[in-house]
């Protein structure tokens, strides 16, 4: 009788904390404080066992309701309103707080495990769904716990969703499958007084064997890509060395650069071996440029032995 007196709240899934009623304790303090007093003017316990019992009665009634809080008041059982936020009196014995509904925004997770997807693959989803009440009646009066309620219908819904959905619209359509699954668990929750502002899909996990052929895939496609890249590259440059292979056809002046270049550009380096078909030679009049090449080639390389030594 006395926990209930100085206010402490029925534990429920909405989470309230129990907490003492400050304005419940002032009433009882009050009333032994007149009691006393009585006692100390007549000589008799009479008048502070009368304000005891009194201060008990009178502190039943005020209650104290947080901003995001409602109170659901019952007379004799029969409900008669909502009550809060702030502090509102009940009639003590025949009016009571069944219970105290929270309307701020709430997370719930839940998952789906070992779940077959349309194309009976077994997955495991994580998911989050943020939800409020938005009529604290209904709530109250038609379920009996509505946090559990809701979260067994957010995992209902997605369970059946899952089993309607394939593997592959579930991996890429996330957001088509988190709008879907907010308005079937709204559909569900609505006639509790329960609204869902979101659901957000946290985690997706497939099977290990399922994972290392998926992964198996997706580099096949990409050495298959390479390869097509590669491709188109080598018909590019064939398709340049073509161009060249004109311009050079009528200009045999410029053949002639472009071979000493390549000579040039072969024997920079010392020691360096550069082998050359018999036909560019004969082609492109590499004779000479070959020989005064090795020369110099020989002469340089004569030159370093000398210094070494």
């Amino acid at each position: 009788m006395i926990s209930v007196v100085l206010g402490r709240r029925p534990d429920s899934s909405t989470g309230i904390v129990p907490r003492v009623n400050v304005i419940a304790i002032a009433i009882l303090l009050g009333s032994v404080a007149l009691g006393f007093l009585g006692l100390m003017a007549i000589g008799n316990p009479i008048p502070l066992v009368a304000m005891v019992v009194v201060g008990i009665v009178l502190m039943q009634s005020p209650r104290v309701a947080q901003q995001w809080e409602r109170a659901i008041v019952l007379r004799l059982g029969r409900f008669v309103g909502l009550r809060g936020p702030g502090l509102f009196w009940i009639v003590p014995f025949t009016e009571s707080v069944s219970s105290w509904i929270d309307q701020r925004t709430i997370t719930t997770s839940f998952a789906a495990e070992q779940t077959l997807t349309s194309d009976t693959v077994p997955v495991n989803v994580d998911a989050v769904l943020f939800w409020m009440v938005h009529d604290a009646q209904k709530a109250a009066l038609e379920v009996q716990d509505y946090p559990q309620a809701v979260s067994w219908a957010a995992q209902t819904a997605l369970r059946d969703i899952i089993g309607r959905t394939t593997l592959t619209d579930l991996l890429r359509g996330r957001e088509r499958i988190e709008d879907e699954l907010q308005h079937l668990i709204d559909q569900r929750s609505n006639p509790w007084g329960v609204t869902v502002s979101s659901v957000e899909m946290r985690d997706i996990v497939i099977p290990g064997a399922l994972q290392d052929a998926m992964s198996r895939e997706a580099q096949a496609a990409r050495e298959k890509q390479a390869r097509i890249i590669l491709g188109e590259a080598e018909m590019e440059i064939a398709h340049s060395f073509q161009e060249a292979a004109k311009a050079y056809h009528d200009n045999p002046t410029a053949l002639h650069l472009r071979a000493m270049n390549m000579l040039y550009e072969g024997l920079k380096e010392k020691g360096a071996l550069m082998l050359i078909p018999s036909s560019a030679v004969e082609s492109m009049g590499m004779g000479g440029l070959m020989g005064a090449a090795a020369l110099q080639q020989q002469r340089l390389t004569g030159g370093g032995d000398q210094t070494a030594k």
